[in-house]
């Protein structure tokens, strides 16, 4: 039997990520991240995340110093 999977949201995808680098990703929604169509919205979401936190960094050590 042929399993179709929906496309995931924005949102979802966001909080797929944030709740991976966070280490707090539980394993159904690990498994179901991998079961998506396409990993471009997963890596597009990963470097907006990742640039934010340096951003964020930069910003509070700017602040600090």
């Amino acid at each position: 039997m042929i399993k179709i999977q929906n496309k995931a949201s924005w949102w979802q995808v966001f909080k797929s990520v944030a709740a991976s680098m966070l280490g707090v990703q539980s394993e159904a929604n690990y498994k179901s991240d991998f079961e998506q169509p396409s990993i471009l919205p997963y890596i597009v979401v990963g470097i907006i995340f990742v640039l934010g936190l340096i951003g964020l960094l930069v910003l509070v050590v700017n602040l600090i110093l």
